[in-house]
């Protein structure tokens, strides 16, 4: 299977100069021509660059950010398995912090929105909570 830039853009779900973003950051490799027998000026991708350019979006939507995707990467290339979790068990507390950091967030929201559904006249307690720098911390 031989696809374009474009096929091997929409085959990820990103658009094209998210591909070439990937490939001058070295998460993806950039295909010479001669070397897959594309046309002059065009370059060929396969499965191998879908599932690569899957598993650096995947990544990115975990929340790694390029040098980790890069470090994992490697760490498969070499079957580093413990530092791969490793990276994965640092993911998983930082995500677990957001998730308490949001948590506090929409609760703070929720009393809010209950003391501001307590009246109609008078200044918002929402407005002035955000004004303040009392909200959602």
């Amino acid at each position: 299977m031989a696809l374009t830039i474009s096929q091997l853009a929409h085959a990820g779900g990103v658009g094209v100069e998210t591909v070439r973003f990937y490939q001058r950051k070295g998460l993806l490799h950039d295909p010479r021509p001669a070397s897959t027998g594309g046309a002059k000026g065009q370059r060929h991708y396969g499965e191998e660059d879908v599932r690569r350019l899957r598993f650096v979006r995947a990544a990115k939507d975990a929340g790694f950010i390029l040098d980790e995707i890069a470090e994992l990467l490697g760490l498969d290339a070499g079957d580093d398995r413990a530092r791969a979790r490793t990276m994965a068990q640092a993911r998983i507390a930082h995500l677990d912090e957001e998730i308490a950091r949001l948590e506090r967030a929409r609760n703070a929201l929720r009393k809010l929105e209950r003391e501001c559904a307590g009246s109609d006249t008078g200044p918002c307690p929402i407005i002035a909570a955000f004004e303040e720098g009392e909200c959602c911390r």
